[in-house]
């Protein structure tokens, strides 16, 4: 029985995070400020990076993908989460769910082999650094680009395609603020082992083996610092990799916490803290984390604004 044969009056229903209203119109204030500073962050770091001519390297060429990534995703979960908190109408349809269910797994594993991109960059620009030009090429850093995208697809689809062959025909309550794979395999009342054998191979998969490989560039990346002489040559090169350790360590710790770990010992509290904080938190703080702690960054910030003061003058 397909979930898209049943009638309109047996849409999926989102429960939220609390039942409380007070805390519902806390959380609904909190969660409008981090995704408007989200919106505002991302589309700020895509903006600088293309009006500035000294990004225009792989590893920005990788961070604006990565903010593309990070606005999507917090936009294929907030706005629905902030209307559940602020009105009554709590329903969503399964194409909907589905749909959203569907982008959440692509844009997640995408996330992770730009990530793993990222980490490939940096431990050529250290490691290998006078065939970086040559290793680093436009064509290379497209089809690594595309890679991600085309792995994150296919994730989605596979997940989806899992989840749309059981049965639903008891509770449509999901005791989550969105679409996500665990709430919505306790609702089956089918057997549910073969779909979610399948899903955590898989995302088991996307997260280990980009986890692994980013990993094990960082080994080689340390292991060539401690070989130069010079501290400031050292700090130089620390300082490269310190945000995008910052950025894998804070969204690798909250998604092998929540997904790397069999459906029986899913807890509703702290899996639903866990996601709180990467599908809503972690797109706020990416832009911050490459941009605070980024000296390249700030410099692009400053040329491009007295470039617009400038043409403001001529005006």
């Amino acid at each position: 029985m397909n979930p898209w044969n049943h009638t309109s009056e047996a849409d999926f229903m989102l429960m939220g995070l609390t039942d409380s209203r007070e805390i519902q119109l806390v959380l609904s204030v909190l969660f409008l400020l981090i995704y408007l500073v989200t919106v505002l962050g991302n589309i700020s770091m895509i903006l600088i990076i293309h009006l500035d001519a000294q990004l225009h390297t792989p590893m920005y060429f990788f961070l604006t993908h990565l903010s593309f990534l990070d606005l999507s995703y917090s936009t294929t979960i907030t706005p629905k989460t902030l209307q559940n908190l602020l009105t009554s109408f709590k329903n969503i349809s399964f194409m909907g769910c589905f749909v959203q269910l569907y982008f959440f797994v692509l844009l997640a594993a995408a996330e992770c082999f730009i990530l793993l991109s990222m980490a490939y960059d940096r431990y050529v620009a250290i490691c290998d650094p006078l065939q970086y030009p040559v290793i680093m090429s436009a064509r290379r850093s497209h089809a690594l680009i595309t890679v991600s995208y085309l792995i994150g697809a296919m994730d989605s689809s596979v997940t989806v395609f899992c989840l749309s062959t059981l049965n639903f025909c008891n509770s449509k309550v999901i005791h989550h603020f969105f679409c996500d794979t665990f709430p919505i395999l306790a609702l089956s009342c089918s057997d549910t082992y073969d779909a979610e054998a399948t899903i955590f191979i898989l995302a088991g998969s996307t997260l280990l083996l980009s986890l692994i490989t980013i990993s094990s560039s960082y080994v080689f990346i340390l292991s060539t610092i401690l070989k130069i002489n010079s501290s400031s040559g050292k700090q130089k090169a620390f300082s490269t990799c310190a945000s995008h350790l910052m950025g894998v360590t804070v969204f690798y710790g909250t998604m092998i916490f929540t997904y790397l770990k069999p459906s029986t010992s899913y807890s509703l509290g702290k899996d639903q803290v866990a996601s709180v904080f990467y599908t809503i938190v972690i797109p706020m703080l990416n832009p911050l984390i490459y941009s605070l702690r980024n000296k390249e960054v700030k410099r692009a910030v400053i040329r491009v604004v007295k470039k617009w003061e400038g043409l403001q003058k001529l005006k």
